[in-house]
């Protein structure tokens, strides 16, 4: 029996011996029912669909395919799109060909080779329909995956076999898990210099958190990669002919024999912890069959409690028809994915989607385009049937809307269908909404739960060559429809436009697509970062607000306290207003005023003009007057008790902490170090494999303007970072200072 069963068996037998009570003994407490009745509970009372519909939902899979920047994902779905029959060619991200990967359409994905937006396609593997989006892999673009990851039922997580888990990897990994997203993990590039599974692997393991065991073995590495043996039938898989369509199985090669026997074992051992039946077996010491791993695998995929692996290389078209074979054996069904919404008729009760084509429509907008023929928006249907020619009703506004066109996406290019069922996913046309909109038939109010958007962390002043121009206005105005993390405002002090995003990439793009798509040539501004001020200390107010113009005048006192909200205490909320007033001495019709101006006073700092977070207002106590008390002198006196009370709080300025993640070959890795330290970077973690290093560290995003060339520069152009978002930080004293005399200097100016 397997070597590992030793590790395992005692803690094994303990849940045996919970199997083996009785029935009344351990049987479901209501929160253990809840539990179970989370996403993947498909054993609700469905109404009885059409047998065509169950057929058709049996042989559907709606999947993603995420990753960190340059681990292949656009490469992968080409290779899927080629093995399926959808494409007749490939074509490679910045291929010389000028013609580019058919998911990066946009002129600036294939000038730049990286996917700027998520890219819907369909494709068909055996009796198998797939709905795939391909999302992008930079932080910048996150939002793209965001969106993608609401409406999927599985996912492929593509990761590189040098760099393995990176900075992007973890946030796509958290975006999996807030939507309760299974996935698949493929190492790809296994014919690069360095490949290891084994320590990617590991990496799952140990930085994702997530059980994972290979399901094949591969065959050579680096340059002599040539297939993988799958642990399961005990085959050999090798991918022959010009572009590896053709597909050779064979036997174990001998050196591969005990590598293989051994990996079955870890499979065993780790599908023992995760999952019952083969738990059970694995202590009475039976064997288990083929179809007993592949439905185990199957099982604990989809309960989010493993990740099965399997590799490739994608450029050199090998390994890709075992992922899809993976993707169709364990990916779940729509029917198997248990979605909710809010019945806004019943004071927004979760409601259980079911998801059929009898039922009544209900449908999410997940992603809008501005098309040649006006607006595109990309719909999932979450159950019932949209046809054209049909009535939709707009849950938000109540407006109703006819489906004039249906289509079905390809990249760039569109099918037009006449109705889509259940699960599907497709595109309207003039169709006026939002990203996170909710369609139904009109019959029911139902609403689906919309996506996590970040909130942005960079901005840059904005204005246009040619005054006058109304595409200026237009540009921004689609752009911000488009994307959700993408904002715009005017300063009212200078009068700019100011535009807000993920990060300078982020915003580089949109500079560049208004000068291309909108002919408007911009000039930009120094970036502006989000900085944010802070309370460190309580303090107290006392404030009354009066003033006499002749006849009714205006009176308001307020007394308490504003103290910081502790870090972790309230994670989703920057600020909180606490009304502690007794006796009634501010009148209850004046409580709301006094929030409004709190919320006033938190808008804008006193010490660099940014926005007040984790702050926390207590209001104790207070006095009215019965002619001149009003709600504007409460809101007035509130603001200005605050403003006071703020100044005594020694408040400080918290700049937006990024990790950014370096990797460089090794002989460069003591430059990498310097250009961090030198950022005022804190490093979290290095890495060295073989000829490569990795260096993960926190540093101020206000340091990290122009790291790029330093970086380039540093490393003979062999260098890389990603960044992302990580928390807000207190600023060094001396950059405070430096920061309040520069805002100082603008008032100054401008008077």
């Amino acid at each position: 029996m397997p070597r590992f069963g030793a590790t395992i068996r005692t803690s094994m037998r303990q849940c045996a011996a919970m199997r083996n009570m009785p029935s009344m003994a351990r049987a479901a407490t209501p929160l253990t029912s809840a539990l179970l009745s989370k996403r993947w509970n498909s054993t609700e009372k469905l109404a009885s669909p059409d047998a065509a519909d169950v057929m058709r939902l049996d042989r559907l899979r709606n999947i993603g395919i995420s990753a960190h920047i340059d681990s292949g994902k656009t490469t992968v779905t080409e290779r899927i799109l080629y093995y399926t029959g959808r494409i007749k060619e490939i074509h490679e991200v910045r291929g010389r060909d000028n013609v580019g990967a058919t998911m990066d359409w946009m002129e600036l994905e294939r000038e730049k080779g990286i996917t700027i937006q998520s890219a819907a396609t369909y494709a068909q593997w055996g009796e198998t329909n797939l709905n795939i989006i391909d999302t992008p892999g930079h932080v910048d673009f996150t939002i793209e995956v965001e969106r993608a990851l609401r409406v999927l039922d599985g996912a492929v997580l593509v990761l590189c076999s040098v760099s393995g888990v990176q900075s992007q990897t973890i946030t796509v990994d958290r975006q999996m898990r807030r939507y309760d997203v299974p996935r698949i993990s493929f190492i790809n590039k296994m014919d690069r210099a360095g490949a290891n599974p084994k320590r990617i692997i590991e990496q799952i393991r140990t930085k994702l958190k997530m059980p994972a065991a290979a399901l094949q073995v591969p065959i050579g590495a680096e340059d002599s990669f040539e297939g993988v043996v799958d642990i399961l039938s005990n085959q050999a898989i090798y991918n022959r002919g010009a572009r590896g369509e053709d597909i050779v199985y064979g036997k174990v090669p001998e050196h591969l024999v005990e590598a293989v026997s051994e990996a079955r074992e870890e499979l065993v051992a780790m599908l023992a912890e995760v999952d019952d039946e083969i738990g059970e077996m694995f202590i009475e010491d039976t064997e288990p069959t083929v179809d007993e791993l592949h439905a185990a695998v199957r099982r604990a995929t989809i309960a989010r409690k493993f990740t099965p692996v399997l590799m490739g290389s994608a450029i050199k078209d090998k390994g890709i028809q075992a992922l899809l074979d993976a993707v169709v054996r364990y990916m779940p069904k729509s029917t198997e994915v248990q979605n909710t919404m809010l019945d806004i008729k019943n004071y927004e009760k979760e409601v259980a989607v079911v998801p059929y084509s009898n039922q009544p429509f209900v449908g999410l907008a997940f992603k809008l385009e501005e098309g040649k023929y006006g607006q595109l928006t990309y719909i999932r249907v979450y159950q019932g049937r949209l046809e054209k020619g049909q009535f939709a009703y707009h849950v938000k506004s109540g407006k109703k809307v006819k489906i004039a066109r249906l289509a079905r996406m390809h990249s760039n290019s569109m099918e037009d269908i006449d109705s889509v069922g259940a699960g599907e996913i497709c595109a309207l046309f003039g169709i006026d909404c939002a990203s996170g909109d909710t369609f139904t038939d009109g019959s029911t109010q139902y609403s689906m739960s919309t996506m996590f958007v970040p909130d942005p962390v960079i901005s840059l002043s904005l204005t246009p060559k040619e005054k006058n121009t109304t595409n200026f206005s237009k540009a921004l105005n689609r752009f911000q429809k488009e994307d959700p993390t993408f904002r715009v405002h005017i300063d009212e002090e200078s009068n700019q436009t100011i535009i807000s995003g993920m990060g300078e990439l982020h915003l580089d793009i949109y500079v560049e697509r208004m000068r291309r798509e909108y002919n408007v040539d911009c000039v930009t501004g120094k970036p502006q970062v989000a900085f944010r001020e802070t309370a460190s200390v309580k303090a107290t107010f006392s404030y009354t607000h009066k003033k006499q113009t002749g006849g009714a005048g205006q009176f308001g006192r307020v007394e308490g306290y504003i103290e910081p909200i502790e870090s972790g205490e309230h994670a989703d909320k920057p600020h909180e207003f606490v009304n502690r007033v007794m006796g009634g001495t501010i009148p209850a019709q004046y409580i709301s005023a006094c929030q409004k101006g709190f919320m006033d006073g938190m808008r804008e700092g006193f010490m660099v003009g940014h926005p007040i977070v984790g702050v926390r207002m207590v209001l104790e106590d207070g006095a009215a007057h019965s002619v001149d008390s009003s709600e504007l002198a409460f809101r007035l006196a509130t603001f200005y008790a605050f403003s006071e009370a703020f100044k005594a709080t020694k408040p400080r300025i918290l700049e937006p902490i990024m990790t950014v993640e370096v990797s460089a070959p090794i002989e460069f890795q003591g430059n990498v170090l310097g250009t961090i330290n030198k950022r005022k970077g804190i490093i979290v973690d290095t890495e060295s494999q073989e000829d490569y290093c990795s260096v993960v560290a926190e540093v101020p995003l206000n340091n990290m303007f122009g790291y790029s060339t330093e970086l380039r520069s540093g490393t003979q152009g062999k260098g890389e970072f990603s960044m992302e978002y990580k928390r807000h930080a207190p600023v060094y004293p001396e950059v405070q200072e430096e920061l309040i005399k520069e805002h100082q200097k603008k008032l100054a100016e401008k008077k």
